[in-house]
């Protein structure tokens, strides 16, 4: 399976502490009539680390459900240990979901060693296509190009990764060693085009949350060789981009979509309300751009 276009990290909506199911739907609807090719339920933006084992499977369950086949359901299953990451995977296998995103263990620091033999024993458990994630500012850790390249050759079903180091060369280093067919994603909006421009087939994106229409035409137009239109696109909302990581995400992509009515304001801690200066500033920011009222 190619993974290839614009795959939205969704948010996980809370209402009095609980998943809210009915905004999910309504919010699943508003990413399908955007044009995505797909969602990543329970990821970074999805809050996973504060949801218990039960709540992660049941948002992989509701995701599969609501898109009905019409987009892809990328599963974030990746845990900082082994036995975990496998359960979670083979819950998203059964499921329905169209393959698993495998983030760095965390925390626990690996070496490259531990996490060729972490990723394998997951390969080795699942046959859905997965999706390596190294994003070393939040894991401690990078996936080293040379542990990716380990991994494509010896398991069929790991297939792509998702590049969210920041690095543009990376892309180039991975793109000239990895198997033929082997997809990189970029990790982060505000490099989509560089990354794409380099080798890159599409992007996993927290800003498509709230411009899903958007982010999936620079993607289209890039990959159809339209490149001055999306470079226009990416000018353009480049601010929007960068603002909404002007604290962690996803509080900035969260706090904005609430205010669009799209769900509620509400964090699991140790995630909370934004800053008031840095709300202030989102607010500005969606407001040039039209997204809320003046």
């Amino acid at each position: 399976m190619a993974f290839q276009g614009t795959y939205t990290a969704i948010i996980s909506p809370f209402a009095d502490g609980r998943i809210d199911e009915a905004s999910l739907e309504k919010f699943i609807e508003f990413q399908i009539a955007g044009g995505v090719d797909g969602i990543v339920p329970v990821g970074t933006t999805g809050e996973s680390p504060t949801l218990d084992m039960e709540e992660h499977i049941r948002m992989i369950e509701l995701a599969v459900k609501y898109t009905g086949g019409r987009v892809q359901v990328i599963a974030g299953t990746g845990a900082n240990a082994t036995a975990e990451a496998i359960h979670l995977t083979k819950s998203a296998e059964k499921a329905g979901a169209s393959g698993s995103l495998q983030v760095a263990p965390y925390y626990n620091k690996p070496s490259q060693e531990g996490m060729y033999q972490h990723f394998s024993a997951i390969a080795r458990s699942t046959r859905l296509p997965i999706i390596l994630y190294s994003i070393p500012g939040r894991c401690g850790v990078p996936i080293a190009v040379e542990t990716v390249v380990r991994l494509a050759k010896d398991h069929a079903n790991i297939v792509a990764i998702k590049e969210a180091g920041g690095d543009v060369d990376r892309v180039s280093q991975l793109r000239a060693v990895v198997p033929d067919g082997f997809d990189i994603l970029s990790g982060d909006d505000a490099l989509t085009l560089p990354f794409m421009a380099v080798g890159a087939r599409g992007v996993i994106s927290v800003a498509s949350n709230i411009i899903p229409r958007e982010v999936a035409s620079l993607v289209r137009d890039f990959a159809s060789g339209n490149h001055s239109q999306a470079l226009a696109t990416h000018e353009k909302f480049y601010t929007l981009f960068k603002n909404l990581f002007i604290e962690t995400n996803p509080v900035p992509i969260k706090t904005a979509l609430s205010m669009r009515g799209m769900c509620r304001e509400e964090f699991r801690l140790p995630l909370c309300k934004m800053d008031p200066l840095n709300r202030q500033k989102l607010v500005e920011t969606l407001q040039s751009y039209g997204l809320i009222n003046d």
